[in-house]
């Protein structure tokens, strides 16, 4: 019986229920949970860089083919996906014991909040109007292929558009060596498939 294929939105709507269970999952941790707010921001890391490169290298260069104002719509989701790899950059950079460590996750919180609402209530539906079920699947495939090789860290300086953001393959190469190094590893990959059970989501996707 042939696997049934997912098409691009519901790949990417799968994405983001994904990281809505990890917020979650963080809201309901204690001030003095340290260890455990810092494994689900390595968590919720992973997650919002693995899918903004799909959608840099694969989702949104497809849909500026389709005319000037979703094109437009895909410039501001580039600079809110910049935005948001600041604010991650910046949390790699702190500990869970800073005073201002739970007030910078609230705001990454907020501004992915603000992009997926935007993105399901506006791009998603233009696109899905767009383009026809098929082009949807092929979409889905190659972003599939393409997670296997993206950045698991964020890269806010890095390109975001092709071609110049498909050499970003040798950075993501540096973020899985770094992964590889880290004995918390084994649980991050626990607390998302976990998370993606709750939130309902089958990808099946091993990236160690």
């Amino acid at each position: 019986m042939p696997t049934k294929r997912t098409d691009a939105i519901a790949l990417l709507t799968a994405d983001h229920r994904t990281v809505q269970e990890l917020f979650r999952r963080y809201a309901k941790l204690g001030e003095r949970a340290h260890k455990s707010r810092a494994d689900l921001v390595q968590c919720i890391t992973r997650e919002l860089a693995v899918h903004a490169a799909i959608e840099e290298q694969v989702f949104y260069p497809r849909l500026r083919e389709e005319g000037r104002r979703i094109e437009d719509e895909v410039l501001e989701g580039l600079e809110e996906h910049h935005l948001i790899k600041e604010a991650l950059a910046d949390l790699e950079k702190a500990s869970p014991e800073d005073e201002r460590y739970d007030a910078k996750v609230k705001v990454l919180i907020e501004q992915v909040q603000h992009h997926v609402k935007e993105e399901e209530g506006e791009m998603f539906p233009r696109a899905r109007r767009a383009l026809d079920r098929e082009t949807l699947l092929d979409l889905a495939d190659a972003m599939k292929a393409a997670r296997m090789l993206a950045p698991t860290r964020p890269h806010p300086n890095a390109p975001d558009q092709p071609p110049a953001n498909l050499l970003n393959t040798g950075v993501a190469a540096m973020d899985m060596a770094r992964d590889a190094g880290e004995a918390a590893i084994e649980a991050t990959g626990k607390v998302v498939r976990n998370a993606r059970r709750a939130a309902g989501g089958g990808r099946g996707r091993s990236r160690r």
